[in-house]
């Protein structure tokens, strides 16, 4: 054999263990590839129905929030029409029973007065620094 039938035969054999390297990098390409391929289609079939039910719900707390936004304007229509029927109930009958309150009050203190016939009790008077006593009071105070 020559030189250039053992590097013929070098080469081939190198040749060869690449070809089957390659072959073997090919292999598990194509079995990665079919496991991803079945990959997204489960995580497909899983996808759709939960974005069906995210949808549903999504329609749901729609529903919800007019509902909410039809009672929460109600609630003001009341609170408006309560507001307005106090004002008009305290302009009503607010004066007259302030009214008939201080009539009553009047009636009272003027009956307790043309019973008793004496005018009520003056109060003490307290000390006032830097005011004189008047003379009255002094009299009795000596005497």
């Amino acid at each position: 054999m020559t030189g250039g039938e053992v590097a013929g035969i070098l080469v081939a054999v190198f040749w060869a263990i690449l070809v089957s390297f390659l072959a073997v990098v090919l292999v598990r390409l194509a079995q990665t590839l079919r496991a991803t391929t079945k990959l997204v289609a489960d995580v497909t079939e899983q996808a759709v129905p939960l974005l069906a039910d995210a949808s549903a719900t999504v329609r749901s707390a729609q529903t919800q929030l007019d509902r909410v936004d039809a009672i929460a304007s109600d609630v003001q229509e009341v609170t408006s029409n309560a507001s307005a029927l106090s004002t008009t109930v305290a302009s009503t009958f607010g004066g007259p029973l302030v009214k008939v309150a201080a009539f009553g009050y009047g009636v009272r203190r003027a009956m307790s007065r043309n019973k008793t016939d004496v005018p009520p009790a003056q109060t003490r008077r307290t000390v006032v620094v830097g005011r004189t006593v008047p003379a009255a009071r002094r009299r009795k105070q000596k005497g």
